[in-house]
């Protein structure tokens, strides 16, 4: 019989002794996780404050205002919605309000770090429904906004939705306001990976150049797993009722009631983020990146873009010949947690990319700093060259049963058992939340 707190307590003790480094998993604080498991869940609360179809949501609608009012404050917009289930549905939602079915809409590509609701053609929502055309980067992995200008003069999008899931640099948001300024196009931000980070002052805010922002209220932000969508002056500007055409296509468009704990913990994650504690993780956050990235480079591996200026960076493991898999793979054995991922003009097919994702905000938010950051680098360059000879079958067929019988393999590996364990003892050092 399965008893899902023991399956609780293994995942614990799992997080516990392993280093988080996929850049978009943080650890949420107690008080946030309490917020989210507590009694709130269990009230219905369709509609917004003051406007609701169910009686008893009093105490709702001062969670729900309190958590509104915060963002609005931190982030400086004039509207928030802090309704949406999660990232995805948010940017849905925005489309939906903003867009007629078959408009076109332009992101940046999946594979040159970009997010599938941007605009990914066939197999997403956004580019089944849209016209989606995307930019990619240059062959180093760098965004040309020239191109970007010139794609943008030529197809007149009626809407950019432009954000990262794995592009190491910094968005220029002022060049981005331009362009779609230049067409008439509204600019949304999805800053979902680095709303923190803006919060922080650590990532330029994209607030003075766009029209709506959406965001995740986890990664950087240390929230519960949910999403705001925030209307900016110039989205006001742009169309009086944006705000009103947001909060109707969140609800009653494309969900029902809010879930009230995720409220709750969205407006305890903005207080603890409304600190000078969290300001200095933010910037930590970036020197621990930062320094990764160039003990990895001063290692013999690729970097995509070079290096990093946020919260994450790319490995291209091309050059030393390893799947993004086998890394992934060998690398949780040894207790580190990374993705795997695709590189600009990556060749290999999504599921079997040719790189590995990897970031600090979960292992800052456990206190570690450059130190910890250098014996990491060196925990994953031993790693990576003891199955530097480590291939995928070239037959697409057999690679699922390969990964499998490689995933036995590494698990009785003694080399990265013992990785493993002092991957433990540092873990001991610095308790998650």
């Amino acid at each position: 019989m399965v008893i899902i707190s023991d399956l609780i307590k293994e995942e614990q003790k799992r997080q516990e002794e392993t280093l988080m480094l996929i850049p978009s998993e943080n650890y949420a604080s107690k008080e946030v996780r309490e917020a989210v498991g507590s009694v709130l869940m269990n009230k219905y609360s369709e509609g917004y404050s003051g406007r609701r179809y169910y009686q008893g949501n009093k105490i709702i609608d001062e969670i729900e205002t309190f958590a509104i009012d915060k963002a609005k404050e931190l982030f400086k917009v004039e509207h928030v919605n802090v309704q949406p289930y999660s990232g995805s549905p948010a940017n849905a939602e925005v489309l939906f309000a903003l867009l007629n079915p078959g408009d076109t809409i332009m992101g940046l590509k999946l594979s040159s770090g970009g997010h599938l609701t941007h605009g990914h053609p066939d197999i997403t929502f956004s580019g089944r429904f849209y016209k989606s055309v995307q930019f990619g980067t240059k062959d180093d992995g760098i965004i040309d906004y020239n191109e970007v200008e010139n794609l943008a003069r030529k197809e007149k999008p009626a809407l950019m939705i432009i954000g990262t899931t794995a592009y190491p640099l910094i968005l220029d948001w002022k060049k981005l306001g331009e362009i779609a300024d230049l067409v008439g196009s509204w600019l949304v931000a999805d800053i979902s990976h680095v709303s923190g980070l803006v919060l922080a002052g650590e990532y330029p805010s994209p607030v003075p150049f766009t029209h709506i922002v959406t965001t995740t209220t986890h990664k950087t932000l240390r929230g519960p797993r949910g999403a705001m969508i925030m209307v900016t002056k110039k989205g006001i500007e742009k169309d009086p009722e944006t705000a009103s055409k947001i909060d109707k296509a969140v609800f009653p468009g494309l969900q029902g009631g809010p879930h009230n704990g995720t409220t709750a913990g969205i407006a305890q994650a903005l207080i603890e983020a409304d600190s000078g504690d969290f300001k200095k993780y933010g910037k930590q956050i970036v020197i621990n990146a930062r320094y990764l990235a160039e003990e990895l480079k001063n290692g013999g591996l690729t970097l995509v873009t070079g290096g990093t200026e946020c919260h994450l960076m790319v490995v291209d493991l091309r050059p030393i010949g390893l799947s993004g898999n086998i890394a992934a793979e060998v690398l949780e054995a040894a207790g580190i947690i990374v993705n795997r991922n695709s590189v600009p003009n990556d060749s290999a097919p999504p599921f079997y990319p040719s790189g590995i994702r990897l970031g600090t905000p979960g292992i800052t938010t456990r206190g570690m700093t450059e130190p910890e950051m250098k014996i990491i680098a060196g925990w994953i360059l031993k790693v990576l060259d003891h199955v530097k000879d480590e291939k995928l079958p070239e037959v697409k067929e057999k690679r699922g049963e390969y990964i499998k019988s490689f995933r036995i393999k590494v698990a009785n590996d003694e080399f990265l058992k013992n990785i493993a364990s002092e991957v433990r003892d540092l873990c001991k050092k610095f308790p998650m939340p």
